[in-house]
């Protein structure tokens, strides 16, 4: 879920500063970092509980999870730079 929201917020993040809204921008961007927090604070804990040799079942729905989490990052670090881009643009 956190990794969703990430991707989300980056994606407004775009959107507002195609707009030229670079406060709203960078807001949106900060609640994808926030969401990225999360995850990863959830995966380090269950790969801790790994590394201390208890047992972690992996599903298709953790696949899953992992899967939107990397997606989200990518997208996160991707959208920050399209934001530059657009204030760059707008000067």
């Amino acid at each position: 879920m956190n990794g969703g929201d990430a991707k989300s917020n980056s994606m407004e993040a775009i959107y507002a500063a195609k707009e030229e809204k670079f406060e709203e921008a960078a807001e949106k961007l900060k609640a994808a970092d926030e969401a990225l927090n999360r995850a990863h604070n959830s995966q380090t804990s269950m790969l801790t509980k790994e590394a201390a040799g208890e047992r972690v079942d992996v599903s298709l729905l953790m696949v899953h999870a992992q899967d939107h989490l990397m997606n989200a990052i990518t997208f996160r670090d991707l959208a920050g730079e399209v934001v530059d881009i657009h204030k760059k643009i707008s000067k």
